[in-house]
């Protein structure tokens, strides 16, 4: 929802947020002077309807301004002790990594996971980061499958809270045997194989450097895992046991974040020996298998234009045939909500392929943005999406690593000028979120009369 600029709140044009504004507070006087004389008439039940929709529909008007009021609104709160009250709740959870009970063990790893998700610890976790490592190590290696799950998501996150210094590659180094040994483990838990895989990709792409040996081995391992999904000599594709599709698709997804890092050297060796067989597994059963190879082959052909501007796919007219039947598939036996996913997807992705045009999309957090302009962008936020759910805006804030990843510069020091300047009230989100409501019903309304005409 659009934001009403500061200059224009007190203008009085018809049709303004002020004027809106002015007419429902007359509505609620003329209501509940009626309620006062004793009337119960059809209009007070209206306002009272419509007071009630007001308030059901309230939202907040600006997540800058939200994000803002968290941090400058309500009483005055001690940050040394609210500090030091959170490292020692944070300490508890790591004493009951070790406990006997698997039951606590797996609550500690989520409130560490949300945690570590949802703020920067980036000075506590220095000094915790080996003891943290060593009771994660000891849950991969003898806790059961929700446990070793559990333990890779929370090894992913300590690895973004530690950035891409010698802390994480030590850790990255260290855990790396047992990360590999869970996911080739066929006999594994198929949940803690993904969780495996994708923290294998993640901190491989946060502690490596390019063309570094660890860089390589977790490529070729990755590529051991989906590659049992291509289509085989005599070009069909085998039929995926229970569960396996969902692993190929974390361990594509990681791999094709790792593409993102490879010199030009190693790209064109990936482009000629995956593109082909990408391509047949658009045919795969799975939907969410499909849309991860449509995403990872548009990925695959920037990289390969950023490379070589004659860069053209094999075939692409077959190629572009696929994606538009994927584009439009409207097979009735697939779930209307994968269907709507797929189409949008394999629209772009389409599009891409056609025009090598990418849809922008600008990702707001606090009073910055940051701009997802092409596919290989699009690849790294969703991977740190993935991993930090909704807290990638916290850190796209005041995580030093998200930020000079994603050219952000420093994280921003607002002074209290700055925050009083952007600051929206409890009252004016109310009246603003008011007035855009009732402006929507009233389009709403003209739309449907006009079918009604049609009609």
């Amino acid at each position: 929802m659009p934001r009403s600029k500061k200059g224009k709140r007190g203008s009085s044009k018809p049709g303004s947020l002020r004027q809106e504004v002015l007419q429902l507070q007359l509505s609620a006087k003329g209501s509940l002077k009626g309620v006062k004389n004793g009337m119960k008439g059809e209009s007070a039940a209206s306002d009272d309807d419509l007071t009630s929709d007001i308030l059901s529909h309230y939202s907040s008007a600006s997540e800058t301004a939200s994000v803002l009021e968290e941090g400058t609104g309500g009483e005055q709160v001690d940050e040394q002790t609210a500090q030091e009250e959170t490292e020692d709740k944070l300490k508890q959870c790591i004493d009951n990594l070790m406990d006997k009970s698997a039951k606590t063990r797996l609550a500690a790893l989520e409130s560490l996971r949300q945690a570590f998700s949802s703020r920067v610890l980036y000075e506590f976790l220095t000094g915790q980061r080996l003891t943290v490592r060593d009771c994660l190590e000891r849950s991969l290696k003898k806790g059961g499958g929700e446990e070793q799950a559990a333990a890779a998501n929370v090894f992913t996150l300590l690895c973004i809270q530690l950035g891409g210094g010698d802390e994480a590659e030590e850790g990255f180094k260290s855990l790396r045997p047992v990360l590999t040994s869970i996911l080739n483990d066929s006999s594994a838990n198929i949940a803690a194989r993904q969780s495996c895989a994708r923290a294998l990709g993640m901190c491989c792409y946060v502690s490596t450097a390019e063309e570094g040996e660890d860089l390589v081995k977790s490529l070729a391992l990755l590529e051991s895992v989906f590659t049992s999904s291509y289509p085989n000599r005599e070009g069909t594709l085998p039929t995926p046991k229970p569960g396996t599709p969902g692993l190929h698709t974390a361990a594509l997804q990681a791999w094709s974040l790792l593409v993102t890092l490879c010199p030009a050297s190693k790209l064109r060796e990936l482009l000629e020996l995956h593109l082909p067989k990408l391509q047949a597994c658009l045919q795969s059963s799975d939907v969410n298998y499909r849309i991860a190879v449509g995403e990872t082959i548009a990925l695959l052909v920037e990289l390969g234009r950023d490379i070589d501007e004659e860069f053209e796919v094999e075939d692409t007219e077959s190629l572009c045939e696929c994606l538009k039947s994927l584009a439009t598939d409207g097979n009735k036996h697939r779930a209307k909500n994968d269907r709507r996913k797929q189409r949008s997807i394999f629209r772009e992705v389409l599009h891409y392929i056609e025009n090598d045009d990418f849809t922008e999309e600008k990702i707001r957090f606090g009073v910055e943005s940051v701009y997802i302009d092409g596919w290989m962008r699009k690849r790294i936020y969703d991977a740190f999406k993935e991993s930090l759910e909704s807290g990638v805006r916290h850190h796209l804030q005041y995580n030093q690593l998200l930020r000079d990843i994603f050219g952000l510069g420093p994280p921003l020091i607002l002074d209290a000028a700055t925050i009083k300047g952007n600051k929206i009230s409890r009252v004016e989100k109310h009246l603003f979120n008011s007035a855009a409501f009732k402006a929507r019903t009233k389009l709403r309304n003209k739309v449907r009369d006009k079918r009604a005409d049609v009609m």
